[in-house]
């Protein structure tokens, strides 16, 4: 193994390094690999909006970390000001994507431990609002593992499992939640070898699943994402993990676009479908899957990819970003509380009810 695979394996997604936040820049994986630093609210928004960073958790921990850095830039501020700086933060980090839940609940844990200390001197809240993002990004990690064991009883050795898009190390602070479920399994002593989705229109699957895979000699085939029916027709898929960007009450899971055809096709086929996804990304405010806010990026990701563009000029595009799998059928929610089978709202608020008590 070369210095810079081992170097690979210990990458950190967000870190803090020299006073400020750095981020591995997501949109030049495999080519390319560097990390770009962020110095306030608005600069991690951007990072978020243009998928510098992507991913449910790591959205999260990196909304957080972009109050910090607000605070810590505005900490020699009047107060009034301190305090303007920080709601406009907030407000241009809620908006940078809609999805993914995690973003707003990071956001709102963020501003209660500010709000608990905001008669403090600036300079204290600045150090605690960062100690809380710190503390954010570990949890994740944390949370991620726990999730990895749980959903690594679910797999059998031998088994071929696919996934879509990317929720791995680089969507979270670590380890990942479906990817995390994969490095869970080997590490239990299981052969598990993974299927990876291209994921159109971004090709999260192809850029950096596989990467994550490739850089840990985890056995990875590389699909396009209309191939998956034709594996598993024949025989050659036995699982799917995937993760998610918000899960409504009754179970319904948003995760990147193309994973309710996979969802469709998995029960059709008798394969069990399972979303590792943590009680942050959970969302007891919306009652459905209607109720999930659905993303529309720019065209320019349909048309072509980076400098290369293969469709007509004039053409019509639609891009939406995520799709709605309902909870029937999902086999199983994979928790670090636990595995909820055949989701619904009662055994989704009996998993918080435990959690709680």
């Amino acid at each position: 193994m070369s210095q810079l695979e081992k170097q690979r394996q210990t990458i950190e997604t967000l870190r803090w390094h020299a006073n400020r936040l750095e981020m591995i820049d997501q949109r030049i994986l495999p080519m390319e690999f560097k990390y770009l630093p962020f110095t306030n609210a608005l600069e991690v928004a951007e990072g978020i909006q243009s998928m510098v960073v992507r991913g449910a958790p790591a959205i999260g921990c990196a909304a957080a970390y972009g109050v910090a850095l607000e605070a810590l830039a505005s900490q020699f501020f009047p107060r009034d000001a301190f305090n303007q700086a920080m709601e406009l933060g907030f407000d241009v980090l809620e908006k940078s994507r809609p999805t993914a839940v995690n973003l707003f609940w990071a956001l709102k844990r963020m501003r209660v431990s500010w709000q608990n200390i905001s008669s403090a001197p600036l300079s204290q809240i600045a150090q605690v609002l960062l100690a809380e993002a710190q503390a954010i990004s570990k949890e994740d990690i944390l949370i991620n593992r726990t999730m990895g064991v749980w959903g690594a009883t679910l797999l059998q050795d031998g088994d071929r499992v696919l996934t879509h898009c990317n929720a791995g190390a680089l969507a979270t602070a670590g380890h990942g939640t479906a990817l995390g479920v994969f490095r869970s399994a080997i590490e239990a002593g299981k052969k598990i070898s993974v299927i990876a989705d291209e994921t159109r229109p971004f090709l999260q699957g192809a850029r950096l699943t596989a990467w994550e895979m490739v850089q840990e000699n985890i056995p990875v085939t590389l699909i396009t994402d209309n191939m998956a029916g034709h594996l598993m027709q024949h025989g050659e898929i036995d699982a799917v993990v995937v993760g998610t960007d918000r899960v409504a009450a009754n179970g319904d899971v948003a995760n990147k676009i193309g994973t309710y055809m996979v969802a469709v096709l998995a029960k059709r086929h008798g394969i069990p479908f399972y979303v590792a996804c943590p009680l942050s990304t959970i969302d007891l405010s919306i009652a459905n899957g209607q109720g999930i806010p659905i993303e529309e990026r720019a065209p320019d990701e349909v048309l072509g990819f980076r400098d290369l563009r293969w469709a007509a000029e004039g053409v019509n595009v639609r891009n939406p970003a995520f799709d709605v799998t309902p909870a029937e059928l999902v086999t199983a929610l994979i928790t670090e509380k636990g595995i909820v089978h055949h989701p619904n709202q009662q055994n989704i608020l009996d998993l918080f009810n435990n959690q709680i008590t």
